[in-house]
């Protein structure tokens, strides 16, 4: 005053600001559809939880969702503000509602919005999957802009005093215990009466909101988690997450391609066209498989088993499928006589079905099982000797016979 002496005092100073502001910046009335939006945001201050094992005090974060129209309000505690305890938390209230408005607002935090701007702000991708699975729409509100979220944040300062402060002095060993105490007192701040008015939130969501939600889906929401891996040679990718490896069509051998995995399923995209889907194995170097993905070469060796041989050798004769059995129990492993298997039978199409038919009668007759056997019987022509004329003796001695005595 002493260098302005004819200035405005405080009080004049204030009444001619507050006529100025309401001139210069003129608040908007917002009307609320019902169920258009439905706002979420944090209360600033946390609650907390101690760890039973450790008696350690953990901050937890408070959640609040609000729908405009009948200002129905529900709140959770969650570990912490990042997207998977968000994404969950934005869900959670939907299923609450029993129903998905047209719009979400959330707050500009890292899990809602990964870039501000006044005209296109980059959403979240985890976010923009749980409103494409919901079947609704992100809408942020505009940074430095509290208005746009007025709602939420007055929700959140009524829950302050009806339920955080009802909390803060109650110890709690678990999430769940402390929202359960929670619901408890939103049930009884949702059943009072709003102020000057005749009714509830929840008798003006009933009323008028409920029935105007969209249908929830039956599914509920699974995070997607990414990553990115080549194709090897055998036409597989490595989920790095779990150590194990998936098919893609073996066209894509050698090429870059992209995991979308949740805790079901895992997709592989490759250039943005899904190549793949499996459902999701966590036990590590496991190699899960679709047959139609290998080449045909590698589809046949995929195929091979002790029964798909025996059914093979049985359509010949039923001496050849006692040979195929008889070399395959004679091995410490199956796998091991899958070769012998497969060069013993293919001789039908060099030599025709009736000399491998003898040729096993007479390999059984040796009790000798293995590949060479039959093909040195034809080779020498053995299997075309009748039995009743055979000399009482074993097969010729040859370099690549080792002779019955080494497998005893």
């Amino acid at each position: 005053m002493a260098l302005n002496p004819n200035g405005y005092r405080s009080s004049q100073f204030g009444h001619y600001y507050k006529a100025w502001s309401k001139r210069v910046n003129p608040v908007m009335h917002m009307n609320h559809k019902a169920c258009d939006k439905m706002y979420v945001d944090y209360a600033g201050k946390t609650l907390s939880i101690i760890d039973k094992d450790t008696v350690e005090i953990k901050e937890v974060q408070f959640f609040v969702a609000i729908l405009g129209a009948s200002q129905y309000t529900y709140a959770e505690a969650s570990m912490s503000q990042q997207k998977e305890d968000f994404v969950t938390s934005v869900e959670n209230a939907m299923r609450f509602f029993e129903g998905t408005p047209a719009a979400i607002v959330p707050d500009n935090l890292k899990s809602a919005v990964i870039k501000s701007s006044r005209f296109e702000p980059t959403i979240n991708e985890t976010l923009a999957d749980l409103a494409e699975h919901y079947q609704t729409t992100i809408l942020p509100a505009r940074a430095y802009k509290p208005r746009d979220k007025s709602l939420v944040e007055g929700a959140v300062k009524i829950l302050y005093r009806r339920i955080y402060v009802n909390l803060k002095e109650t110890k709690f060993f678990s999430l769940e215990e402390l929202n359960q105490q929670i619901w408890d007192l939103l049930d009884a701040h949702n059943s009072r009466k709003l102020t000057g008015r005749p009714y509830s939130r929840i008798e003006l969501f009933l009323e008028d909101e409920q029935q105007k939600l969209s249908q929830l889906p039956q599914e509920r929401f699974e995070i997607k988690y990414q990553s990115f891996a080549t194709v090897m040679q055998n036409g597989h990718v490595q989920l790095s997450q779990d150590k194990n490896y998936y098919s893609v069509p073996y066209q894509y051998v050698k090429k870059k391609a992209k995991l979308l995995y949740t805790k079901s399923t895992v997709e592989i995209y490759h250039k943005y066209n899904r190549i793949a889907i499996h459902p999701r194995n966590y036990k590590p170097y496991i190699y899960t498989t679709i047959p139609e993905h290998l080449a045909s070469t590698h589809q046949f060796v995929a195929l091979w088993s002790a029964a798909r041989f025996i059914d093979w050798a049985s359509s010949i004769d039923e001496s050849v499928a006692e040979y195929i059995m008889q070399i395959i129990e004679s091995r410490n492993h199956p796998e091991q006589a899958y070769k012998s298997c497969l060069g013993i039978l293919n001789f039908e199409k060099k030599v025709g079905k009736e000399r491998l038919i003898n040729a096993c009668k007479r390999a059984l007759d040796f009790k000798i099982y293995n590949f060479k056997t039959i093909q040195n019987i034809l080779e020498n022509n053995l299997d075309h000797i009748e039995f009743e004329q055979e000399p009482d003796q074993e097969l010729p001695i040859h370099g690549n016979i080792r002779g019955k005595q080494y497998y005893n």
